[in-house]
């Protein structure tokens, strides 16, 4: 993910700290130490569980299930996905982090990895040390959208009634207080010079809901999660958050296109393993799960949903991750933010 201009995130991040302290008794820090006789050729001769982070419904989900479906066929073996939604992905992500190393638990991972190694409290896990990675399987722009009886069709529109009604205007945020979308939709508020009323969430699917009720009036989401209600008109899609326009809403303007240059927001997701598994198995699932995404009917399916195939190396995940935990603390720093 990429943050071109200064943001301010006042107070979400902090409230990670209390929720995820006791995470690590779990598992006995069972990943701590390296996994004796686990043969790769082997590999897996039983069932296999992907954590996903967060609620099922959003995009996360989505791309977990598609991946744990094939590979599932691939390995003559069933790949379970589990989600352990909660404090902005860290209880998922810490589940991982101190699981046996042996391949057998695999973490949907994202860009929560390294927003939340940015908590003033200390996390139970650290996700350079603890984790490492298989592959960063896609990268997919933010979308904002709005319930369709909010009366706003464009970009413009939605900026013009929020500074009309500052702090008034509802937006919810799938990842949660302290996440990529807390990050972003603080960039944007301060790029508009109006607040909007943001509302956390533990998931993409409990968010969508209740904008699809008409309980919210916005919500700023990864595309994929959204294209569906998009195309059948049940959410109006005003901009996506990248420099380039997504193929599955080739309609939808960019943010810069809308009128605020610079404004620039990806993210990614992929798969992670606690850090003590061989290398030779993370190889293992790093070769099949690429093989996978680029089966052509996997990465047509999930194009279609919003998602940029990218299929990385595993070390690509690791520098990826340490990568934006400078960014974002650059960012933190420069905008002066008091994370409490």
């Amino acid at each position: 993910m990429s943050i071109e201009r200064k943001a301010i995130v006042r107070g979400g991040l902090g409230l990670l700290a209390a929720v995820v302290l006791g995470v690590g008794l779990l598992g006995n820090f069972a990943g701590s130490a390296p996994v004796p006789g686990e043969d790769a050729n082997r590999y897996p001769n039983r069932p296999v569980k992907i954590i996903v982070p967060v609620s099922a419904g959003g995009s996360a989900d989505k791309l977990a299930r598609t991946v744990a479906q094939k590979l599932g066929e691939k390995w003559n073996q069933s790949v379970v996905v589990e989600n352990q939604p909660g404090g902005s992905s860290a209880i998922g992500n810490a589940a991982v982090a101190h699981a046996r190393g042996d391949g057998y638990t695999l973490l949907l991972a994202g860009d929560a990895l390294s927003l939340n190694a940015l908590q003033p409290g200390k996390l139970s896990y650290d996700p350079l040390r603890d984790l490492r990675g298989v592959t960063k399987a896609v990268v997919n722009p933010q979308l904002l959208v709005v319930r369709p009886g909010l009366g706003v069709r464009t970009f413009q529109e939605f900026v013009e009634l929020v500074r009309r009604r500052p702090g008034e205007i509802s937006l919810a945020l799938p990842g949660g207080a302290g996440s990529l979308q807390h990050l972003a939709v603080e960039l944007l508020n301060e790029r508009i010079g109006a607040k909007t009323n943001q509302i956390p969430y533990p998931g993409g699917g409990p968010a969508t809901l209740d904008v699809l009720g008409g309980h919210v009036d916005a919500m700023l989401i990864t595309l994929a999660a959204a294209t569906e209600n998009v195309r059948s008109g049940k959410l109006v899609a005003l901009a996506v958050t990248t420099p380039y326009r997504s193929k599955a809403l080739p309609d939808v303007p960019t943010v810069q296109e809308a009128g605020l240059a610079d404004y620039t927001v990806e993210s990614w997701q992929g798969f992670s393993v606690p850090a003590s598994t061989p290398r030779a198995i993370v190889d293992r699932i790093h070769r099949d799960v690429v093989a996978v995404l680029r089966e052509p009917d996997t990465s047509a399916l999930l194009e279609n949903l919003g998602f940029t195939i990218a299929a990385s190396t595993p070390e690509a995940v690791d520098q990826t991750v340490r990568d934006d935990i400078a960014t974002y603390r650059r960012v933190i720093v420069s905008a002066d933010v008091q994370l409490k």
